[in-house]
């Protein structure tokens, strides 16, 4: 199955190094980020889940939450879990999906076969509590993923949610936005009370909204 943008993820239930999970009662009406790693015990995804680890309160904020994938059995997850924490200086609290059967990994197109016949690509999706699919991003699985990134898309995609505007290049929260081309330089002042600074007819920005 091949999975994009705007789709709704599919749901699935799956055991997990914190029990048994079903993807939707998990979410609730949450984001949700669902991240898959090739194997446990790698190095690369020992210091990505730790990094995420140390992110749980950012995504708290966001209401967000984070689940990973990997081809490995829930006592692997469990024993590197323990090594994730002691080499990271952390606390991995969100699950780790057992997927040894590769059931969820075949669902959401986590294996490329031309990457690799059995190993997860690096691939990560930030789903809406719609349950939308909004993001995909796959990397190489000898690319650790920047979630400095993940959180700036979301903090993106959170805004455009609530406000009629769009983000521009290397945007971080707190910048000025973008007024999208579908509104008028006259509708958007009125809009937008912070201001509008029109650089060209079709290149326009205003103040973030929420700020």
């Amino acid at each position: 199955m091949s999975i994009k943008l705007g789709d709704t993820a599919p749901n699935f239930q799956a055991e997990s190094s914190v029990g048994d999970i079903n993807f939707y009662h998990y979410l609730g009406d949450s984001w949700g980020i669902l991240f898959s790693h090739p194997a446990d015990y790698t190095p690369v995804c020992t210091t990505e889940l730790g990094y995420t680890a140390k992110l749980q309160s950012e995504f708290d904020d966001r209401n967000t939450k984070v689940i990973a994938l990997s081809v490995d059995g829930v006592e692997d997850h469990q024993n590197w879990v323990k090594d994730i924490n002691e080499t990271q200086n952390t606390e991995v609290r969100f699950p780790i999906i057992a997927d040894k059967d590769r059931t969820v990994s075949e669902l959401y197109d986590f294996i490329h076969p031309n990457a690799s016949a059995t190993a997860t690509v690096r691939s990560l999706l930030i789903i809406d509590p719609s349950k939308k699919v909004r993001l995909i991003i796959t990397y190489p699985a000898s690319t650790g993923r920047n979630f400095d990134e993940i959180l700036r898309v979301l903090d993106s995609l959170q805004l455009v949610d609530n406000y009629r505007v769009a983000t521009p290049v290397n945007w971080v929260n707190g910048e000025d936005v973008i007024v999208p081309p579908t509104i008028s330089t006259e509708e958007a002042r009125k809009i937008f009370p912070k201001g509008v600074t029109e650089i060209k007819p079709y290149l326009r920005y205003t103040p973030q909204p929420n700020t």
